[in-house]
């Protein structure tokens, strides 16, 4: 992971990521996130869980403007309300397809 790119860019080039509150979670919980993006336009009932768990664990949180951008960055066709990159390729990954052309 390049630490030193924009927050959608470390997710873009993540070679392994999760997508969605759910799979942030588990991956958070199970010490594989290694930097952790919501979405601000994203309902809060969805990102607070994702937040709270991050920074108990002090994993590094950014908050980007929307939902859309986010879901681009993680190569899906729709919005995503939080992400994480992976500390290395493994089950909780999502990054099985090409990201979407900007």
């Amino acid at each position: 992971m390049a630490a030193g790119l924009p927050p959608l860019e470390q997710i873009r080039a993540a070679e392994a990521r999760a997508v969605g509150a759910s799979q942030t979670v588990r991956a958070i919980r199970r010490g594989r996130a290694v930097l952790v993006v919501v979405a601000r336009d994203a309902d809060r009932r969805v990102t607070e869980p994702v937040s709270r768990v991050a920074q108990d664990l002090g994993i590094p949180l950014v908050e980007v403007d929307s939902m859309r951008e986010l879901g681009r960055a993680c190569g899906i066709a729709v919005g995503a309300a939080a992400a994480a990159v992976l500390s290395g390729p493994g089950p909780d990954s999502l990054n099985r397809g090409s990201p979407l052309s900007t």
